[in-house]
């Protein structure tokens, strides 16, 4: 089931939710259905053994240390899953 990221073109908030089947979504801050979907962020961490056995941990460049964090990076408030293990938001 996909989660998707919007911006309301009314009240210009940003936010994600669960879309099922044809299910409109509606702002939870204004109510509109005014809403421009955005293009989300790729949060991955691809971990492998390079040549020697070296560990290497490679990051994509836009993800946060937080992997449910729509923000972008984690800061009081701003972590969409409420609490992060990993940024310590919450």
């Amino acid at each position: 089931m996909p989660i998707y990221e919007y911006k309301c073109n009314t009240c210009h908030k940003e936010f994600e939710t669960l879309v099922l089947g044809s299910d409109t979504p509606a702002c939870p801050g204004c109510d509109s259905l005014d809403l421009s979907r955005l293009m989300s962020k790729c949060g991955f961490v691809s971990k492998s053994t390079g040549s020697g056995g070296d560990s290497q941990v490679t990051a994509s460049s836009s993800s946060s240390a937080c992997g449910s964090c729509s923000a972008g990076s984690c800061s009081a408030g701003s972590c969409s899953a409420g609490s992060c293990a990993s940024c310590g938001v919450g």
